[in-house]
């Protein structure tokens, strides 16, 4: 049995409770909303993710038990198992894992804005996801930068720019779910600061004047954002 921390319930839950917990408050309205974004989730409970957040605060952090509920294999443990885990635990091992097995969109964009991001070897997993054959272990690489741009206050410009190489080749990428994920990466990079912005507008009018549809609506589609006037005057 996995224990909470001392943050987390009176008592310690371990994964037949928690899989208990997502069985009780699963509906077969949340699945067909699941179903509406395009999720093709892995034997869902239909729980929300407002709801999964909350329980999740009431576990606590717990690196045991997000591994077993990994393990369970279905959407929303693996959900919960995102926001349970403890960052500083996690190794590039269980990343690479994950990562492998990621089978939706919302699954990459969890982990990466709730966990991957915080992980001490966040950086160093970008460029190895940035050339996975695997659509969803790709997703993850622009994902993670996408995150990163957030959430990494102290990230150095060049850690971006480097983001930017890997942006522009993995535009042209046409499945569905890496080049709406390279878009937003690319987006993203644009919006840290007004360096930033300059050198991913530059990218974007590179991937603009391509004749691939795919790397011309990646690029076309950013600079929409990059140079408009409200995002000029947010970042000035």
């Amino acid at each position: 049995m996995s224990a909470a921390k001392q943050s987390g319930p009176a008592k310690p839950v371990d994964v037949k409770q928690a899989l208990a917990w997502l069985e009780s408050h699963g509906t077969q309205k949340q699945i067909k909303e699941l179903e509406r974004y395009g999720i093709v989730a892995t034997r869902p409970f239909g729980v929300s993710v407002g709801e999964l957040k909350q329980y999740a605060k009431q576990l606590g952090r717990d690196h045991g038990l997000a591994q077993e509920l990994w393990a369970s294999g279905r959407y929303e443990a693996r959900l919960l198992a995102v926001f349970v885990d403890e960052p500083e635990r996690v190794g590039v091992k269980q990343l690479t894992q994950w990562a492998r097995d990621f089978d939706n969109w919302s699954l990459v964009d969890s982990a990466c804005f709730h966990l991957f991001d915080q992980t001490p070897h966040a950086w160093k997993m970008v460029p190895r996801w940035a050339k996975a054959r695997a659509e969803f272990t790709k997703r993850s690489a622009f994902a993670l930068i996408w995150s990163l741009t957030v959430h990494d206050k102290s990230a150095p410009d060049k850690s971006f720019r480097e983001g930017l190489k890997l942006i522009e080749a993995g535009a042209h990428d046409e499945r569905n779910f890496v080049k709406k994920a390279v878009n937003m990466a690319l987006r993203a990079v644009g919006k840290r600061n007004l360096a930033l912005n300059a050198a991913a507008i530059k990218t974007a009018q590179r991937l603009a004047r391509l004749e691939d549809a795919t790397p011309k609506w990646v690029g076309s589609h950013a600079l929409r954002e990059l140079q408009s006037p409200a995002l000029r005057k947010r970042l000035g």
